[in-house]
């Protein structure tokens, strides 16, 4: 790994900092490196305001969706609510359909099948609709290319609203309103929202018309904050303060869908990082392994014992999720070390019988292996569809889009994608794909890099420099859990390598005179040799709590050792 310190700032601003709210040079830190430099800023960060959430009404076409949804209400026409089935795309569903039968009884929903249908609208989800007299579909999460399925849905007499948040293409679907803050011509102050977050925004918006309040929403806010944590997107602006609410919601109050999961977490409380990695993927793997509509079943479920009969399915279905992620991710790595493409800048493999739920999955353990631009494909009806994953700082989308000659359809973000392919241009496309990234990627870019923080000496770390640091959180994308370098450590001599394929490293570790510390390094079972001896070392991490039979510790979540 990489090791980039970040620039320490200006004295002053750290000082002025410690003075105005009363803390240690170390917080005043990692706030300026945040941007935060007044008292009202840190106000902000600190204790993130509802109040703060901007008017929907400043997204590009949200007068004209609500006034669409309104007279489909007057009308009595029946509505279905259509999103994706990922996380995003099924907490969204979730979010806009229960909200919209708060009043109004004729509101059905429509999770595309991944293996039927694919990704995104479909023409059998718009024959659903018109055979089933609905009118109007609104369409979250998704939408923003489907350009000939919108004209299709026209054709049948079907109008659509789109709520979605990846970049559009050069021309917009002609729906009746197109609500995407990434528009070019949407002047929305900020365009990071999840795919439910701009249904929050939606619902928000037909809630201002009918004179309810912000108090009206929060109830929904568990759901947000989900989407939030599973797409990845920057919790800063709107993302941190829907994101803060509801997890507190996720704490305090979840929705009965989320409440039997988080009860068979036995945590006291939930983090962002328990709801990416303990409630995200369970949601997930409806849609991966049987169908997206078990997630949403599930998070608009009223009742108890129904939620949990739901939510035993979703866990074999993840657990049957884990056991071909294990499976699909060896048969790739073997594949590329037959072919002896290590030297490449590109992972692409492909094998027909890949299970198409996890191939997304598989592309991140590929790219945390080799760490470089990554493709993993696998057979979809008579055409080939793969996931893309890219490594921090590459725009995996760009590089895409420079080798749409081979592509039949992709879309996506910077550093994850989807596209399908026609079999016979596989070979000519993972060759283009190769010398666009040889041409274009910095190669430094091809070597993970940790960005550290700030130095710490262990005896810095107290319950209340601790209490302080998380609420810094909730942590994510450009808003990052601190990592801290200490130095001159030795491990006291337990140091030894755990887990089921003894890959990781666990130690007990100290300064001269100082507390000891739990050290936990996932993957960094190879790393025994330097901490080994009491020879000094230094390491990079961040802190976390460690709850074990009803006691919380501080341990060290250690990222690399040299």
């Amino acid at each position: 790994m990489r090791w980039i310190i970040k620039p320490i700032p200006e004295k002053q601003q750290v000082i002025h900092l410690q003075e105005v709210l009363g803390v240690d040079a170390i917080i005043a830190t990692l706030l300026v490196q945040r941007g935060i430099n007044t008292f009202e800023e840190a106000k902000a960060f600190f204790r993130p305001s509802l109040e703060d959430l901007h008017d929907p009404y400043l997204m590009k076409d949200m007068d004209k969706a609500v006034a669409r949804i309104e007279k489909a209400i007057i009308n009595n026409e029946n509505i279905l609510v259509y999103g994706d089935y990922d996380v995003d795309g099924t907490t969204a569903v979730s979010l806009v359909a229960s909200y919209l039968k708060t009043y109004y009884p004729q509101v059905a929903t429509y999770i595309p099948d991944r293996y039927a249908e694919g990704y995104g609208v479909s023409y059998q989800g718009i024959d659903y609709a018109h055979d089933n007299d609905i009118s109007l579909i609104i369409a979250l999460d998704c939408g923003i290319k489907a350009i000939d399925k919108i004209a299709y849905a026209q054709e049948k007499g079907v109008d659509f609203i789109i709520c979605d948040h990846h970049r559009p293409g050069k021309e917009l679907p002609k729906a009746v309103a197109v609500l995407d803050p990434k528009r070019e011509d949407c002047s929305y102050p900020y365009d990071e929202l999840s795919g439910c977050g701009v249904g929050f925004k939606l619902i928000q918006a037909i809630g201002k018309n009918r004179n309810q309040t912000i108090e009206d929403f929060i109830p929904y806010l568990d759901l947000v904050a989900t989407s939030i944590a599973a797409d990845i997107v920057p919790i800063t602006g709107e993302n941190r303060v829907l994101a803060y609410h509801g997890l507190q919601l996720i704490n305090s109050k979840p929705r009965i869908g989320i409440k039997v999961f988080t009860k068979a977490l036995k945590k006291t409380k939930l983090s962002i990082t328990d709801v990416v990695f303990q409630i995200a993927p369970r949601i997930n793997a409806a849609g991966r392994i049987k169908h997206g509509n078990h997630a949403v079943s599930l998070l608009t479920e009223l009742d108890y014992n129904t939620a949990v009969d739901f939510a035993v399915d979703i866990d074999n279905y993840n657990t049957e999720r884990k056991a071909l992620d294990k499976q699909i991710t060896k048969e790739a790595l073997d594949q590329i070390e037959a072919n002896q493409e290590e030297d490449n800048f590109t992972t692409v493999v492909f094998k027909k019988d890949w299970h198409k739920g996890v191939i997304g999955i598989v592309a991140s353990r590929l790219t945390e292996t080799y760490y470089r631009p990554t493709l993993v494909f696998t057979q979809s009806g008579d055409k080939l569809a793969a996931s893309a994953r890219s490594v921090r700082g590459f725009d995996v989308y760009e590089a895409l889009d420079k080798c749409s000659e081979h592509i039949e359809q992709f879309g996506g973000h910077k550093y994850a994608a989807g596209l399908t392919l026609l079999p016979e241009q596989y070979e000519a496309f993972k060759t283009k794909f190769e010398q666009v990234v040889r041409d274009n990627i910095d190669k430094k870019l091809l070597t993970p890099e940790l960005v550290v923080d700030a130095s710490l000496d262990l005896n810095q770390i107290t319950p209340k420099f601790y209490r302080l640091l998380k609420q810094l959180g909730p942590f994510g994308p450009q808003n990052p859990n601190p990592v801290f370098i200490s130095d001159n450590l030795q491990d006291t001599g337990h140091g030894k390598c755990v887990g089921e394929d003894q890959t990781h490293l666990r130690f007990t570790v100290k300064q001269q005179n100082s507390n000891q510390y739990v050290g936990i390094g996932f993957g960094l079972g190879d790393k025994l040799p330097i901490i080994s001896n009491k020879n000094p070392f230094k390491a990079a991490y961040h802190l976390d709590e460690n709850e074990w039979q009803g006691n919380v510790s501080l341990q060290l979540m250690v990222k690399d050792i040299k």
